[in-house]
């Protein structure tokens, strides 16, 4: 079997048992929409660190950890700036999530250079 057809059946049966497992973890949880935080994200996250470590070494796994971070923090002004739009202007949510996107790759692109 070809090593990149195994490193994706790898990848598909890890991030099923962990995302069954934050499915079941989101089923304990109350209010429900809480149970969103548990979705798939952070399974495929941890599948795909696990691989890395596993065919790159622990140090290439650590950067890539690093930047799963970053792309978080990112992505966590971009919510919030889509929220405040969303509350402030009430404009549509295609419309708020659009102009948003800026916020989104300008803060990524600070954070890599910041790190660079």
């Amino acid at each position: 079997m070809p090593v990149e057809l195994s490193e994706y059946l790898a990848r598909f049966f890890i991030g099923g048992v962990v995302v069954s497992f934050f499915a079941v973890l989101a089923e304990m949880f109350r209010p429900k929409s809480f149970a969103g935080l548990f979705g798939a994200a952070p399974s495929i996250a941890l599948a795909t660190l696990g691989i890395t470590i596993a065919s790159h070494g622990v140090h290439y796994a650590a950067t890539e950890a690093r930047s799963m971070i970053l792309g978080a923090a990112a992505f966590l002004c971009y919510a919030a700036a889509t929220g405040w739009l969303l509350w402030r202007y009430k404009p549509g949510a295609l419309a708020a999530t659009l102009s948003a996107m800026p916020i989104w790759f300008g803060v990524s692109f600070a954070l890599w250079r910041v790190v660079r």
